[in-house]
């Protein structure tokens, strides 16, 4: 009954059998999506951020809003609406594989009509279904974030990422099997249901009772209807992945043999990216649709019939409608490769910030590793500073040093002489034997006309105004206030600085953006962990008027996607790379860079 070849052969005739009118619902659904649904989803998503009336831009943010009560509001809601729009499609491609044979456009039409008029009860087996995982979810979550606590509270995630101390360890292993716990209990919850979407739209069931009937059904089958459908899931998932790789290293070459003139070269380019957006539509259609023709084939399998939707009136002109969704999709490849190509500056402008000095090659946050940054072609050095127990501005990322130095002490009990006697340099190489943790103030000396810097503060509890008073008291001593950038991971830290000084600029760090939670924090840039970095996500930031950061890259891959992104500055152990990347950019003729951006772009 589940033998995958049989469940492949009968997805395939399906597929052929249904084509156009699979496609053509694909195309009705997604054009009703656009218009009616996304805008939908996301007022509702942003009244709901708008009525908790808190940003969401740092970690700790992050976790205030989650546990609150309109946040877990959020959190369901936004689950349930991405839940639903699923529910809505593969309903849809259920109901037109099961009508008899006629005109494809008006089954396409009937299908969408009879899935608008049952939305409240899809909505209602969402919130059933989306409801019950979330409510299996919930001890469990919780449990692990008193656990995380309990036992890594204390540690800096910048420690746990790096070097990974035998706490961590500890918790992964009571985390892990409470984590697996949880996997299995959900997916024995999906599977027992995974039959009710079909049950209510071909059978007429009621929501509760489709999950009743899905129950019966799956008794006895779950293991192998998971196994087929993870099995699908990873042969569709594998298709887009061998299609990338064979359309960027072909595509990539046929276009390389292209005489070097704009008026060869770029139409050729908005071709062959229509093509390939074209092609990515059709692939992202093909794996909804066997996932959607799995399901309806495990159901048939299990009620040994297959039920016959006959669809009710439709619109007359239903085939001129399905036609001018098709040009629309033609318009919209080509609108798309148009708006890619016009996004391939030939210039490229970015500041290269040496993440605490070329840190990869001296050690961090040390005399040795800024002049290496300077060496290394660096416009900025990125540092972290701290105040010692006796109140002197310091540079260590580190309150603890026992990464560095293996001595379990925090600078903010030591004095600026304990300090001062700290060697950080031996964990690195023989030749940094001796090297000190500097003052804030010996980086300025030894910036002023070589360098700009990138001060990230680190205040411990309640001495947040105090670091940033003395920090900005140095810059400007030192003229050094136009050559620098206050940066924080807090919100609230940027608003101490722009308090105290409105006209330096700020970055704040982050690692997640809702809609809207940029229009609570004055910082000029936004810093983003390189890889939460998206082309949507620059754009709505630029929209702003504020620079972006990204951080820490160190791949030369990587670095090159970003230049093309359009980002403002990278931040980077490795400066000489980068600066090597841009000088080969700027030797490049216009044709040569054009396709290094359009295969950035495909990998991107």
């Amino acid at each position: 009954m589940l033998a995958p070849s049989s469940l492949i052969q009968d997805i395939a005739r399906q597929i052929r059998a249904h084509l156009r009118s699979l496609i053509a619902f694909h195309l009705f659904f997604t054009l009703l999506a656009s218009a009616v649904w996304v805008p939908l989803s996301a007022n509702t998503l942003a009244g709901l951020l708008h009525r908790i009336g808190r940003p969401v831009l740092s970690n700790g943010q992050i976790l205030d809003v989650a546990f609150s009560l309109w946040g877990l509001l959020w959190l369901l809601v936004a689950i349930g609406l991405s839940f639903l729009v699923i529910f809505l499609q593969q309903a849809g491609m259920m109901l037109v594989v099961s009508s008899q044979a006629g005109n494809r456009y008006r089954v396409a039409m009937g299908s969408l009509w009879h899935v608008l008029r049952r939305l409240p009860a899809l909505m209602t087996l969402t919130l059933l279904q989306v409801g019950s995982h979330l409510l299996l979810a919930a001890p469990f979550a919780i449990g692990l974030a008193h656990l995380y606590d309990a036992m890594l509270g204390d540690i800096e995630p910048y420690i746990l990422i790096h070097l990974k101390p035998p706490p961590l360890w500890e918790f992964l292993a009571v985390a892990t099997p409470i984590a697996l716990v949880l996997v299995l209990l959900s997916a024995a919850l999906y599977f027992r249901w995974f039959l009710a979407l079909p049950a209510m739209m071909l059978d007429g069931l009621e929501p509760v009772a489709a999950l009743r009937r899905s129950r019966e059904l799956t008794q006895g089958r779950r293991l192998r209807m998971a196994l087929a459908v993870v099995g699908m899931a990873l042969l569709v998932a594998a298709i887009p992945v061998v299609f990338t790789l064979t359309f960027n290293t072909l595509g990539g070459t046929l276009l390389g043999y292209l005489p070097e003139r704009n008026s060869v070269l770029i139409p050729a380019m908005l071709a062959y990216l229509a093509l390939y957006i074209v092609t990515t539509i059709a692939l992202t259609f093909l794996g909804i649709a066997a996932n959607s023709l799995l399901v309806i084939t495990l159901y048939h399998r299990a009620i040994g019939r297959a039920p016959v939707f006959r669809p009710s009136a439709t619109p007359q002109r239903s085939g001129i409608i399905a036609w001018g969704a098709e040009i629309l999709l033609l318009v919209f490849a080509l609108g798309q490769a148009g708006w890619i190509l016009h996004g391939f500056e030939i210039n490229d402008h970015v500041a290269i910030t040496a993440h605490r000095g070329s840190s990869l090659v001296a050690p961090e946050n040390t005399m040795a590793s800024m002049n290496q940054a300077i060496a290394d072609g660096a416009d900025y050095l990125e540092l972290d500073v701290r105040l010692s127990g006796d109140g002197q501005v310091v540079v260590s990322h580190d309150n603890n040093l026992s990464r560095l130095t293996g001595v379990d002490r925090n600078i903010s009990d030591m004095t600026l002489n304990e300090i001062e006697q700290v060697d950080v340099g031996s964990y690195f190489g023989d030749a940094f034997v001796g090297e000190r943790i500097p003052t804030f103030q010996q980086i300025l000396d030894n910036a002023r006309d070589r360098i700009g810097l990138y001060v990230e503060l680190k205040p411990a509890p309640g001495t947040a105004e105090e670091l940033a008073q003395k920090v900005i008291a140095q810059l400007k001593a030192s003229q050094m206030t136009d050559h620098a950038v206050i940066a924080s991971l807090s919100p609230d830290v940027i608003e101490v600085v722009k308090r105290l000084d409105e006209d330096l600029r700020t970055t704040l760090f982050l690692q997640f953006v809702l809609p809207g939670a940029l229009n609570t924090t004055d910082a000029d840039i936004i810093g983003l962990r390189h890889t939460q970095a998206t082309p949507s996500l620059l754009r709505t930031i630029h929209d702003t008027g504020r620079g972006v950061a990204v951080w820490t890259v160190n791949g030369v891959g990587d670095m090159s996607r970003y230049l093309d992104m359009g980002v403002d500055n990278i931040i980077t152990d490795r400066p000489d790379a980068l600066a090597e990347i841009l000088q080969e950019r700027r030797a490049m003729s216009d044709g040569e860079l054009l396709l290094v951006k359009l295969r950035n772009w495909l990998r991107s």
